[in-house]
């Protein structure tokens, strides 16, 4: 069975929720049933398919931030949280 599509926001919305220096706080849920991110209760929420093994799950919130914003994941630093479900990012400036 196919998986639905991810239910992803503007790159524009997303970046709204970035401190000045480009800081991106996100609580991550990881093994959820469906993907995206959800803006909608005043913080970033992002839920990813991928199970916390080895930093996997990490990797794919990295990985669908980049598609969000338009810019390679590389591109996308984890500043604090590699264990937790709460994480902070820094995002590349907007160009």
């Amino acid at each position: 069975m196919a998986r639905p599509r991810s239910n992803l926001p503007s790159a524009t919305d997303l970046r709204s929720f970035a401190n000045a220096d480009g800081g991106l706080v996100a609580w991550v849920t990881p093994g959820a049933r469906t993907e995206g991110i959800d803006l909608s209760t005043g913080r970033v929420l992002v839920k990813v398919w991928t199970n916390p093994e080895s930093g996997k799950a990490t990797a794919a919130v990295v990985d669908m931030l980049g598609r969000v914003l338009g810019v390679p994941s590389s591109r996308i630093t984890l500043l604090r949280g590699a264990t937790s479900r709460e994480k902070l990012f820094r995002l590349p400036p907007e160009t």
